[in-house]
């Protein structure tokens, strides 16, 4: 069965033992963790912010988790109750039991999830992988969000050299020394490079087996059925895909989806701007609010 798990037993408690003390380290006061039983596997949730209101759920990138929002959790968190969550079938502290073969699978697992945390309206943020989610839960299961923010989501370009070779420098970059990162993390465009903690779970995180889909590029079709009230943020520098033409290309299929090409910015969206998406978040959500 296409089931993501860690290699064997040490591998899993090297990587958790790591992942807890990194949110030991950055999150931003004790961590309400919440584990949700899916039909796709336990998935580990964090509650943050505000008790009043529709939440603003956090869904990471791929090979990322919940701690790579520890950044945005007190801004984010003084105007609205947050949700991250650990994606099922990464490195995390979910837990997969059952395979996601494809993006409807996905969106049945994030309809579920919200369903059990009685979520009726939620403000959806997903980088990368996770927009690639958010966009086919708009597509398979409408109706539970209310606005959409995507940070360089995938599904406009399959990943090639220019993006694996982003990845591979990025993950060389964080062993070389603390004095030469913040110039690496210029010349690549990937301010992940700067998060010690954050890099320190690579190595661990590489023995786990990941079995998740492939984040197919969309197609028209899929496009046109995007109704909710959508942001994209689209890295100028992405090694993705050329934010250009995603642009140009929503402008012509999604015409009410606002999108913006944040300069200088690379695929690590989140982390290389980290001011400047909160502001957007915020704003966005407060506009569809009025």
């Amino acid at each position: 069965m296409k089931i993501g798990e860690f290699t064997d037993d040490a591998a899993k408690t090297r990587f958790l033992d790591l992942y807890q003390r990194a949110f030991d380290r950055l999150w931003p006061g004790p961590p309400a963790a919440v584990d949700v039983p899916t039909a796709f596997g336990s998935t580990r949730v964090y509650r943050a912010g505000r008790s009043d209101g529709p939440p603003i759920v956090l869904l990471p990138g791929a090979g990322g988790n919940a701690l790579m929002w520890h950044r945005y959790i007190r801004t984010l968190g003084d105007h609205h109750p947050l949700i991250a969550v650990d994606t099922v079938g990464e490195a995390s502290a979910s837990v997969q039991q059952a395979p996601i073969d494809d993006g409807r699978d996905g969106a049945a697992w994030l309809d579920e999830l919200l369903a059990a945390l009685d979520v009726n309206s939620a403000h959806v943020v997903g980088c990368s992988y996770g927009g690639w989610l958010a966009i086919h839960h708009e597509i398979h299961r409408p109706g539970r969000i209310a606005n959409l923010v995507l940070l360089d989501p995938a599904g406009f370009a399959l990943p090639g050299p220019r993006f694996f070779g982003w990845a591979i420098a990025g993950g060389l970059a964080g062993f070389a020394p603390r004095a030469l990162r913040p110039g690496l993390a210029r010349l690549v465009a990937n301010g992940t490079i700067l998060e010690t903690e954050l890099m320190s779970l690579i190595p661990a995180s590489a023995r786990y087996r990941r079995r998740l889909p492939n984040a197919l590029v969309f197609s028209d079709d899929d496009l046109r059925a995007l109704r909710t009230r959508s942001l994209f943020l689209l890295a100028s520098r992405s090694a993705l895909h050329r934010s250009r033409q995603v642009a140009d290309r929503l402008a012509r299929i999604v015409p009410g989806a606002e999108v913006e090409i944040v300069p200088g910015a690379g695929h690590a969206l989140p982390m290389d701007r980290p001011d400047l998406v909160t502001e957007r978040i915020l704003q966005f959500v407060a506009a569809g609010d009025e």
